[in-house]
């Protein structure tokens, strides 16, 4: 048994937000059927890196769905888009506001059919505001939102995080929005709209800027891979070339570190003592702690701060953690086949629950591969009906 066994999804979503909160809800049990356009399927499955004539994008996202194609253009399309609605207890959407309108398909017309109904829209800024129907793309709520104003080198250009973040944190938002609205359903019998807006999300993420600023005039801005309240805690290299990154900034943590790295005397040094001393002197105390790490190869600097009990770990190339044997204790590399890519390797399930677990039922889908099995599953057709579906270009 899984924990949302029960719950059916209809994710018409693209991209990463909406088609990695399709997946949350999926690796816990729930009846994911990913829509696509007939053909080509979404726009990520053409997108690079391939692997051969098949992207890789799409399979990151859509792990234990169940793929269909609808042809969202025809009338007969958009009717089966309704019916499928009538089934759902969730509908996942972020088309740019108004879309899901032309299609017949505006809130009021769903809920007067499905007073069950759950509708998850995301967009960039929402389905309310002079913004609500500009573009958006992850970047551009970092640029928008204040996250590439925090991050890059101090004094250095504004740069957008290594990852889509502001995607995934919103896929998160979104799937606690889609399980919070379950249980209101539990109690009323009536789903509800979820408006979230990816620059919303974003402006979350920004720790103590909003209130430093409202209350001091100070804006916070980008400082490297220093940590912005205590040193040291930054990357330092060492003699192999590699990069840590050291935790030790607190005034608990400090001595641990001192000492085991055999510069206890700064400890009865007052400029080094207290965290409040050494913010006032940051380039020197990193200066110590890099001179000390530049001495020891990394491996040897994570054994002497793992037996000082400092936090503290090397900076992982993507090869490293193939190898990482605390990812592979938490089957955090999942190992699926799919018939277009073969035998392949991803992100592992990271919710662990210890009696409804999540579970791999179905590889990340080739496009329309379930449509004849969702069409049974949902609607009840027959291969008459799925014919006369196809015949119409529908599906």
């Amino acid at each position: 048994m899984q924990a949302l066994k029960n719950l059916k999804v209809l994710d018409l979503s693209r991209y990463i937000a909406g088609p990695n909160c399709g997946m949350i809800l999926a690796d816990q049990g729930a009846d994911v059927i990913k829509v696509e356009s007939p053909g080509r399927g979404e726009e990520t499955r053409i997108l690079p890196p391939k692997i051969g004539d098949h992207a890789i994008y799409p399979l990151v996202f859509n792990r234990n769905k169940r793929a269909m194609t609808l042809n969202f253009r025809s009338p007969e399309g958009q009717e089966l888009l309704r019916a499928l609605i009538d089934e759902a207890d969730v509908v996942i959407e972020n088309f740019r506001p108004g879309t899901l309108e032309k299609m017949g398909c505006d809130w009021e017309t769903l809920r007067s059919r499905n007073e069950r109904l759950i509708l998850l829209r995301i967009s960039g800024y929402g389905q309310t505001g002079p913004w609500s129907r500009k573009p958006c793309f992850d970047a551009i709520a970092q640029a928008g939102g204040g996250i590439m104003e925090l991050t890059g080198e101090a004094g250095g250009a504004p740069l957008p995080a290594g990852t889509f973040i502001v995607d995934y944190v919103t896929s998160l938002y979104a799937a606690i929005g889609v399980l919070s609205a379950v249980e209101a359903r539990h109690g009323t019998g009536k789903g509800q709209l979820i408006d979230l807006a990816m620059l919303d999300c974003t402006v979350s993420l920004l720790m103590t800027a909003i209130p430093e600023y409202a209350l001091t005039g100070r804006e916070l801005t980008r400082g490297g891979s220093r940590d912005r309240y205590s040193t040291p805690a930054a990357n330092f290299q060492c003699e192999d070339g590699r990069w840590v990154h050291i935790n030790a900034g607190s005034d608990s943590l400090f001595p641990r570190f001192a000492e085991a790295a055999g510069l206890g005397h700064l400890l009865d040094d007052p400029r080094f003592s207290t965290n409040g001393a050494r913010m006032e002197r940051i380039p020197e105390v990193e200066a110590i702690v890099a001179a000390w790490t530049l001495e020891r190869e990394s491996d040897e600097v994570l054994r002497i701060m793992d037996a000082a009990g400092v936090p503290c770990g090397k900076v992982a190339a993507i090869g490293d953690l193939f190898a990482n044997e605390q990812l592979r204790a938490r089957e955090q590399l999942m190992e699926v086949f799919n018939p277009a890519y073969g035998s392949l390797t991803m992100a592992g399930i990271p919710i662990k629950l210890g009696d409804t677990p999540g579970t791999l039922r179905y590889p990340p889908p080739v496009v329309g591969e379930h449509t004849d099995e969702v069409l049974r599953d949902w609607l009840g057709y027959q291969a008459d009906d799925i014919a006369r579906l196809r015949a119409a270009s529908a599906v």
